[in-house]
């Protein structure tokens, strides 16, 4: 067995279970944004009256939606915006 054999994970813990992770730290967060953080961002930036450009990557996506649901009063956790558990 060959001692430089690539791992998962960690052997310690991550704190939150990386649940709390910042999007520029994603490891598909350079990635374009995904079906529903679209559909989502449409929505509230809209409601908001912003523009926003829609070749967004996944972290940009993120943290544009972070931004417009503190603004629209959303809570945080809507389908398609806040932290992605699959990135």
């Amino acid at each position: 067995m060959s001692e430089n054999k690539e791992t998962l994970g960690s052997p310690t813990p991550e704190p939150d279970a990386g649940l709390n992770r910042d999007p520029e730290d994603w490891v598909t967060g350079d990635e374009p944004m995904t079906a529903a953080q679209r559909s989502y961002l449409d929505t509230l930036a809209r409601e908001a009256g912003e523009e926003l450009p829609a070749d967004l990557s996944k972290a940009e996506a993120s943290q544009h939606i972070d931004r417009l649901q503190q603004k629209s009063g959303r809570v945080s956790g809507d389908a398609g915006g806040g932290q992605d558990p699959a990135s």
